[in-house]
């Protein structure tokens, strides 16, 4: 059997622990012929911003607690997909959902802080 890359396995347990993804993830699987992390991620972040906006299929408090998880166990895949696909691509201070940054747990907190010190 082959070994699961750990970044597509975040992406797996994300849907997992977070089923409104689910529809997002099978149709990501087939546009793309398989599992993308960074892609899929791309995805996420509008889900979660919609979901703080009160427009989402999915709870953002469970994708935030999930990826604040996933981040303290410092696995290197997985923290580059959180910081790059994840937290880069939150809003910026002007746009429409910013304010969920504020809700971002201790470990996010940081890294957004090192990647993007003016928010």
């Amino acid at each position: 059997m082959a070994r699961v890359e750990r970044d597509v396995q975040l992406v797996r347990d994300l849907v997992a622990a977070v089923p409104g993804f689910e529809e997002l993830f099978d149709a990501h699987v087939f546009n793309e012929d398989g599992v993308l992390p960074h892609v899929f991620f791309w995805d996420v972040v509008e889900e979660t911003v919609a979901s703080f906006l009160g427009r989402g299929e999915t709870d953002w408090r469970d994708t935030l607690r999930f990826l604040e998880d996933e981040l303290r166990l410092d696995a290197p895949q997985v923290n580059e997909v959180v910081v790059t696909s994840f937290l880069l691509g939150l809003p910026w201070p002007d746009q429409p959902g910013y304010g969920l940054v504020d809700h971002l747990g201790r470990a996010m907190k940081a890294r957004f802080a090192a990647i993007r010190p003016s928010g």
